[in-house]
């Protein structure tokens, strides 16, 4: 090796004193010690710039919460779908099951590796095909063509029907041991091969193998429901919430007369006057029953529940992406190779559009009343406790002195800001002058980050990190609903276009 390849003490001394000469340093330094590089790049003049009220908001349920497992992309997909559920059958809040998901996701991508292996049998193991297919063959993450893929074949339950245990909301574990026992299977499904076992009876080795995968998941997931019993409130009507008052006034004449007219009040409620004094009015309203109008069902299955209480269909959606590489010019559908996790819906697939093209169907969206999952590199910028999506409020520049200068297409080539985290558009500002300047964000990572769990993005950012959005066909103009069903461009799994959500 050369012998100027190494830092030189001189040119040490000279860093040090370099870095000691300027005042700013030295406070970023003891700034950035003391509190972490995040805080001590907070700007609040930039936070204060990003207001958290937005002239479309959409009113969602309860904020969700994945904890410790890599399911945002599922938790995301379930929160778009929940939405036009709790608004459809007049709802307070709902939360679909996401270990319900994470059962069969666990499951197919199991399958789907060891389908992968069998396709692949004569390549060597260090090729970067099998590397490639080999790598975290039943890990978390994931886009929302898989979650479609798991609706359409499995359905959906409510949470109640399949609660969150210890090993859905920390997977390590589970997921650790069901890989370690697959790469075996496709260890000794390889050494077969080799051998001379035709494909056949390999095939029907990896139906034998599939058992134990399913006892790993039940052991560590519990078996999901094959049926389920639902019993939901509906929110009622403006007029039962105010009978009372309308009960109140029908009986004036008691109130005035000392309570001798009560029984002329006859609208079922036990109602109070101004007076403090009960109008002896006796009904249900006040009685402690809940009589809010119940929907149930008794013996439902999964798929049944699915197409009778989700208003929308999975597969009414096109996945959208604005990656601006020269490697993948805009314009085109695009396909990622060994990206399925449900073997038979085939792989990822993506169209990749201009920027305007991208956020004008956002924006169309939000404002026809329908949330929006995304995916973004939220490490970048981001202030996950404050809830903030910003480079003018993580102002990292500042702190370190130096720029950060990649765009948005040096950032996806030169692997620095893939995505990896999906969440959900619940809301929009827009300006005088029609245009987004912020993005209201629901995650999935509980109330305690964020503003009880909700995040405001600026517009500068999402240009920027946010690049796929999960749009109704309807909302897409002509040209980009062509290409849906254009010839698509084969990419192999290691090339940069998008990264699985975790």
């Amino acid at each position: 090796m050369p012998s100027n390849v190494a830092i030189k003490p001189e040119l040490l001394s000279k860093y040090a004193a370099d870095f000691n000469a300027d005042r700013a340093n030295l406070v970023a330094a003891d700034a950035a010690v003391s509190s972490g590089v995040l805080k001590a790049a907070t700007d609040y003049r930039g936070a204060r710039e990003l207001p958290r009220d937005f002239s479309i908001e959409l009113k969602q349920g309860s904020i969700t919460n994945q904890k410790h497992s890599g399911r945002c992309w599922m938790f995301a997909s379930l929160n778009t779908l929940r939405y036009e559920l709790m608004h459809r059958w007049n709802l307070e809040d709902f939360e679909f099951s996401e270990t319900y998901l994470f059962f069969w996701d666990a499951m197919e991508k199991s399958n789907t590796y060891l389908e992968n292996v069998l396709a692949t049998l004569d390549e060597p193991t260090d090729s970067r095909v099998f590397e490639a297919i080999n790598y975290g063959p039943s890990d978390d993450g994931g886009w929302w063509q898989m979650f479609a893929a798991l609706v359409n074949k499995y359905g959906l339950v409510p949470k109640s029907a399949y609660p969150e245990s210890a090993n859905s909301t920390d997977s390590g574990a589970f997921k650790q041991y069901l890989n370690s026992k697959l790469h075996g299977f496709a260890a000794e499904l390889r050494r077969r091969h080799a051998a001379g076992e035709p494909v056949e009876a390999l095939r029907a080795a990896k139906d034998e193998e599939m058992l134990v995968v399913y006892r790993i998941c039940a052991i560590s997931l519990g078996e999901p429901p094959a049926k389920f019993d639902w019993i939901a409130r509906t929110k009622g009507d403006d007029k039962a919430e105010k009978g009372g008052k309308d009960c109140c006034k029908k009986a004036e004449g008691c109130c005035k007369d000392d309570h001798q007219a009560a029984e002329s009040c006859d609208c079922g409620d036990d109602c109070t006057c101004e007076s403090g004094k009960s109008c002896g009015c006796k009904g249900d309203k006040h009685s402690g029953i809940d009589d809010r109008p119940v929907i149930r069902e008794t013996g439902i299955t999964p798929l049944e529940f699915y197409r009778k209480y989700v208003p929308v269909d999975v597969n009414d959606f096109a996945s959208l992406c604005n990656s601006p590489m020269e490697r993948t010019p805009f314009g085109k559908r695009y396909v990622i190779k060994y990206s399925a996790n449900v073997a038979e819906a085939g792989d990822m697939e993506f169209v990749n559009v201009p920027l305007d093209v991208f956020k004008k169907a956002a924006i169309d969206q939000l404002t026809a009343g329908h949330p929006i999952w995304f995916a973004c590199d939220c490490m970048q910028f981001s202030l996950r406790d404050a809830g903030f999506f910003d480079q003018s409020v993580v102002r990292v520049d500042r702190l370190f002195g130096t720029d950060f200068p990649l765009d948005k297409a040096d950032g996806l080539e030169y692997g620095d800001s893939p995505s990896n985290h999906a969440m959900t558009f619940t809301g929009v500002n827009l300006g005088e002058d029609g245009k987004p300047n912020r993005w209201k964000v629901e995650n999935s990572w509980g109330k305690d980050n964020g503003v009880d769990g909700y995040y405001v993005m600026s517009d500068a950012w999402f240009d920027r990190f946010v690049t796929e959005i999960i749009i109704r066909k309807d909302f897409l103009d002509e040209a980009t609903r062509a290409l849906l069903t254009a010839e698509p461009v084969q990419l192999d799994p290691w090339q940069p276009l998008t990264r699985p959500c975790r």
